[in-house]
């Protein structure tokens, strides 16, 4: 039976679910968890802590209250890198104003961690990825390319000030930009994360039932991210995101295949993407920069659906 407190549910591609608890409070739930991307243990739980809370943030909430959620190896790796992983969270949990109340841990061959959050929103002015309408504009507030970063860091090919740069940005919560973005009519959000921007784009644009025009060469992309695409890294991800998108992708923009995986490169902790009303994006790009916003990228509009073709890069 459907609970019509259930404001956003499973029935969508949200980044999480909403339910109403009163005419003025609503609760938004979310829970995520990732694999390490490089071998600092406290980075790793900064990482993994913002990339979950981001979730609430695309929903227009404020987080409120976290558990952890653990695997780990304990017979491989010391009780000390566990430490170091619970307190790079507790950092980004306190950052973004939640409190952590406990959590659960299971034994596994591989380590992983993240965050369930719970956050708190109005049940009249939450976002979701359905609401884009022709004439938005298309904001995002992060460069992509960490996939492919850290894959390509691997075989010692990224300098290390490109790669402080990405940690950087992996690290920086959404707060600013979501604070930024609640002065404006946003109709539209998601973050970016494991799908990679034609993904998330896609199913904003099925949700809204329109089409997003993605402009290439607007894109922000971390340094050095192109050029290990150019150099043939790759990552594991962009394949099925590719084959996830191409029914209904198309590309006006001639640009080689490897500049086109970019697109396709799962992120972790990526930015906000929303659309709003074409007369509020400059405004919404100063108070990004304001913001200290990792990126403040107006990167492309919405259009009316046509065909079935919901993304669009020129």
């Amino acid at each position: 039976m459907d609970d019509p407190n259930l404001l956003v549910g499973y029935k969508t591609s949200d980044d999480a679910g909403i339910y109403r608890l009163s005419d003025d409070l609503a609760i938004v739930v979310t829970a995520d968890f990732i694999t390490p991307p490089l071998n600092d243990p406290y980075l790793f739980g900064q990482i993994a802590a913002a990339n979950a809370i981001s979730d609430i943030y695309a929903m227009g909430g404020k987080p409120k209250v976290c558990l952890n959620l653990v695997c780990f190896p304990s017979k491989k790796l010391p009780p000390q890198d566990l430490n170091q992983i619970v307190a790079g969270a507790l950092s980004k949990i306190t950052e973004a104003g939640a409190v952590l109340a406990g959590g659960h841990s299971v034994e596994d061959d591989e380590p992983k961690f993240g965050l369930s959050v719970v956050g708190v929103v109005h049940p009249d002015r939450f976002w979701t990825n359905s609401g884009a309408q022709p004439g938005d504009v298309l904001i995002l507030t992060k460069p992509l390319g960490s996939g492919v970063l850290f894959n390509a860091n691997l075989k010692n090919l990224v300098s290390e000030p490109a790669m402080e740069k990405c940690v950087s940005c992996l690290t920086t919560l959404n707060r600013g930009a979501a604070e930024a973005m609640r002065a404006f009519d946003i109709h539209s959000v998601t973050d970016i994360t494991g799908f990679g921007l034609a993904g998330h784009s896609l199913e904003m644009a099925k949700g809204s039932q329109v089409t997003l025009s993605i402009r290439m060469d607007d894109l922000p992309i971390m340094d050095q991210a192109l050029a290990m695409y150019r150099k043939g890294v790759n990552t594991g991800v962009n394949a099925f995101n590719q084959r996830l998108t191409a029914a209904h992708t198309h590309f006006e923009n001639p640009c080689p295949q490897w500049h086109r995986q970019i697109v396709y490169d799962p992120q972790t902790s990526g930015g906000l993407l929303a659309a709003l009303p074409s007369e509020q994006g400059a405004d919404l790009i100063l108070a990004l920069e304001h913001a200290h916003s990792p990126a403040a990228a107006l990167i492309g509009q919405v259009l009316p659906l046509e065909d079935q073709t919901y993304l669009i890069f020129k």
